[in-house]
């Protein structure tokens, strides 16, 4: 399959690279609108470095669009358009309007449209997802040291939104109500916040962003009736924390957790997960093009990705609605 790439700088040079390992892949094309990157490139071999937008379509029978997200809805609208399968780099856009735009493009051209909202693809991630069955209370915490790269677009839209879409692929309910608040530190837009999901089923979620902070974290915490989930996304750990009923303590084998004289007395049992590590980008890439071979159920959907702008399109709203 004939693929072209849209977008070399720093993450686009990351998908060039994997895209010359997967076999499926035949890299055809490159467009970039910085001619000195386009011609310092690596892995050009056989490879037609384009002139033009137009051109790496005629080439290509996908497009993996890796450029800043103003210019993700014409170029994937023109895909699109031209019957071109196509990767997104989230955000798929920077409003819902323009992304329901594209899905009811692609239900029209019939192509496959996948959306690279990279965590879902974390293994400490889909090692936990068989065990996250009922979230009563979520916690999230994605801190970051300072990076002038994505600056130009809040921390909601830079970095909340990777939690928001995992948390929109747990839950089965809609939400009910969002809080939010949050600040600009060094940058002109906002560098801190914090929203609170409220979903129907009554499951409450508190998501923190960071892009200013003092070390990198990526944390998730799930408390379950009888299950704690923490998941460790930056160092790909998962642990998983059962609370059983017993009724003879001195043959637990895990923490014992004292209710009171004559009640019920529980035992936790700590279970750390093996994780088999993976390359996150190359596995999307690899889904994206089994998608489109081999008709499996698209990893992110537009719909899914309209959602999650949904949601950041409300929060910035809130944080807009205090400034003073």
């Amino acid at each position: 399959m004939n693929v072209g790439i849209v977008g070399l700088g720093h993450l686009g040079k990351i998908h060039l690279k994997l895209i010359n390992e997967i076999s499926a892949f035949k890299l055809s094309a490159m467009f970039d609108t910085d001619k000195e990157v386009m011609a310092n490139l690596p892995y050009q071999n056989h490879v037609k470095l384009c002139t033009s937008y137009n051109e790496l379509l005629e080439l290509s029978d996908a497009v993996l669009i890796v450029t800043p997200t103003s210019s993700h809805f014409d170029l994937a609208s023109s895909a699109i358009k031209k019957g071109k399968h196509v990767f997104i780099e989230k955000p798929a856009t920077d409003n819902p309007d323009d992304t329901k735009t594209l899905i009811n493009l692609a239900k029209e051209a019939g192509v496959v449209v996948q959306v690279g909202h990279v965590e879902r693809f974390n293994p400490a991630f889909t090692a936990a997802k068989q065990f996250i069955t009922n979230p009563l209370h979520i916690d999230i915490q994605r801190l970051a040291c300072y990076n002038k790269r994505g600056t130009d677009v809040s921390v909601v839209l830079d970095l909340m939104i990777h939690d928001i879409d995992l948390l929109f692929s747990m839950m089965k309910s809609k939400i009910r109500k969002i809080s939010a608040s949050g600040a600009a530190i060094v940058s002109k837009s906002v560098d801190f916040a914090s929203a609170r999901i409220e979903f129907d089923n009554g499951c409450i979620a508190n998501l923190t962003a960071n892009r200013v902070a003092l070390s990198n974290e990526r944390k998730m915490a799930i408390f379950q009736k009888n299950t704690f989930i923490n998941i460790d996304l930056l160092n790909k750990q998962t642990v998983i924390q059962h609370i059983n009923p017993i009724t003879n303590s001195a043959s637990s084998k895990g923490i014992i957790i004292e209710t009171g004289v004559n009640e019920q007395n529980f035992e936790m049992i700590r279970n750390q997960l093996l994780i088999h590590p993976v390359n996150a980008i190359a596995e999307e890439l690899n889904h994206f093009y089994k998608s489109i071979a081999e008709n499996l159920p698209i990893a992110v959907t537009l719909n899914d990705a309209e959602l999650a702008l949904q949601a950041v399109h409300d929060i910035e709203l809130q944080i807009n609605s205090l400034k003073r």
